[in-house]
């Protein structure tokens, strides 16, 4: 299927809650989904995070006019679970400072390059009562094939680490994200991400206004296998 020259994506598959099989789609996002995603949204990031990092629907908008390939959601068994959002830029591996708002435009995504080299990802929101399912997991290797197919370097993104403001007295976040990577520390972001074969490429400094990462953020990167720098 297809929508102004673009492929649009659309997956039916089986996930397991524990021995009992439960129907999934993947597929892009529209207008119709909007209402449901924000509501996703303040259940995946209820206070301290701040509510105006929400989506909006002028956001929404965007990403499903300027790259719909990059707007996923999941649905389980009929009942939308979870999106995922990215847009496409030109990353240069030795300068990796950055904020969210910057790379993102806001949410925006007006940046969005068709002729970039990285999948960037915007965000990733499961509703807490589908965690266990492994659906964030599911919809970060959908992303790898719209990096696959469109012949990109990388998919990357910025992880939050928001077990760290417990243990920012006594540790760098450098050295947190070294216990979490020899498995002494479980972190809810950086664990799942590194579970979705992402790799951590260094920390980024007032990444976003989290106070539970102390505004950090461990930038994820994912290769394209086939593609060599």
């Amino acid at each position: 299927m297809t929508k102004g020259g673009a492929a649009l994506y659309h997956s039916e598959f089986f996930v397991f809650d524990q021995e009992k099989p439960i129907p999934v789609t993947i597929r892009n996002y529209t207008q119709e989904d909007f209402d449901e995603l924000i509501q996703i949204q303040s259940e995946c990031f209820p206070p301290p995070f701040p509510s105006e990092l929400w989506w909006n629907k002028e956001q929404l908008t965007n990403h499903v006019k300027l790259f719909q390939e990059g707007a996923i959601c999941i649905e389980v068994d009929g009942t939308l679970a979870g999106s995922l959002t990215g847009l496409i830029v030109n990353f240069d591996p030795n300068h990796i400072n950055h904020s969210w708002e910057e790379i993102t435009d806001h949410g925006y995504i007006k940046n969005h390059d068709p002729s970039g080299d990285t999948l960037y990802i915007v965000d990733i929101s499961v509703r807490p009562r589908f965690r266990k399912l492994g659906l964030g997991k599911l919809m970060m290797q959908a992303m790898y094939h719209v990096v696959i197919q469109k012949e990109l370097v990388r998919l990357l993104g910025g992880g939050r680490m928001p077990g760290y403001h417990k243990s920012a007295d006594t540790m760098t976040p450098e050295q947190y994200l070294d216990k979490v990577l020899k498995g002494d520390i479980k972190d809810p972001v950086i664990t799942f991400l590194l579970r979705c074969g992402r790799v951590p490429r260094g920390i980024v400094e007032n990444y976003l206004d989290d106070e539970e990462s102390c505004h950090y953020a461990a930038l994820m990167e994912w290769k394209n296998p086939f593609i060599k720098e």
